[in-house]
């Protein structure tokens, strides 16, 4: 999945039916209590659960300072919009990674100004070096 435009990020990302029952499934296992909301420990367990990391204390505040006041917790709604929101933004980084990697051609963790019209002239071989240069100039002096 490749993205039309440079940084353009995808509008919204749908979980397959089976990633979504497995969503279900692990807010059920995390709401021991069957209290039908996830406290902020109860969050952190399914974090884990799902994306193999301990949320942060800031991740894990930003969080529960987002979920309706007038409840103990996240409910499953809240939480499936959570967890689609990080699958998305997860799936994004990724996409990034790759396209760097594909012009890092040196695996340096870098790019140099001939590694990108090198990239630029297989992928849109008609655009001009001036073109080139300006989106190199673009994206890496901000």
């Amino acid at each position: 999945m490749f993205c039309s435009q440079a940084g353009a990020r995808p509008r919204t990302w749908e979980a397959s039916p089976p990633e979504h029952k497995k969503w279900v499934e692990v807010f059920k296992a995390c709401d021991e209590d069957n209290k039908g909301y996830l406290s902020r420990e109860d969050f952190k367990v399914a974090v884990v659960m799902l994306f193999g990391y301990k949320p942060s204390k800031i991740e894990a505040d930003s969080v529960m300072s987002s979920v309706d006041p007038n409840t103990s917790g996240i409910r499953l709604k809240e939480f499936l919009d959570i967890v689609r929101k990080k699958k998305e933004a997860q799936l994004y980084r990724n996409e990034v990674r790759h396209i760097f990697t594909a012009f890092d051609r040196h695996y340096r963790g870098y790019l140099t100004l001939e590694d990108f019209k090198k990239a630029f002239k297989q992928v849109a071989p008609k655009l001009s070096e001036r073109i080139i240069l300006e989106v190199f100039r673009g994206i890496f002096s901000s």
